[in-house]
């Protein structure tokens, strides 16, 4: 009975310490995975540079508060009746500038449920590569410079082939 109980406690042993390689080889972080979360960091920061372009040129371009000085001006008097009666604001521009605002206000979630879609598409990344990434470049920093670099070199070669 001893023999039994010897060979079940070491088969079992022998079982976790398996288990225990195999799951730390699908923790480990690959290129791929670097690429891939650095690909979806490089997306991200496409998307919040082509917001804000959308941003400027809505100030600038805006036919009824006529460019960015007026804008500011808005801007400056905004929830203040008396600074808005001091420059004149009309009903027309109160709108446009609302208008802007609004857009404005929704660029940070337009931003996080852009990215979340990046990170739940599993052909661009995939929550579990997302985690796992995550996890490690926060508990290395040789990793988290990597990627770092990686996402520096997609930058500029993204920016060299405009």
């Amino acid at each position: 009975m001893r023999k039994i109980l010897m060979f079940l406690m070491l088969f079992g042993g022998l079982s976790l310490a398996a288990f225990a390689q195999e799951e730390s080889a699908q923790n480990e972080v690959t290129d791929e995975d670097l690429k891939k979360f650095a690909n979806v960091e490089v997306l991200t920061v496409e998307y919040v540079e082509n917001k804000t372009e959308e941003l400027k040129n809505m100030i600038l371009n805006n036919e009824v508060i006529a460019g960015g000085a007026r804008y500011n001006e808005i801007k400056a008097a905004w929830g203040n009746s008396a600074k808005e009666e001091e420059i004149k604001l009309t009903e027309e521009e109160r709108g446009a500038y609302k208008a802007i605002k609004d857009f404005q206000d929704s660029l940070q979630q337009s931003v996080v449920e852009y990215k979340t879609e990046l990170i739940k598409n599993e052909e661009v990344l995939g929550v579990s590569i997302y985690n796992k990434v995550n996890t490690a470049i926060k508990a290395n920093p040789v990793l988290k410079e990597k990627l770092d670099q990686m996402i520096l070199s997609m930058k500029e070669k993204k920016s060299e082939g405009n």
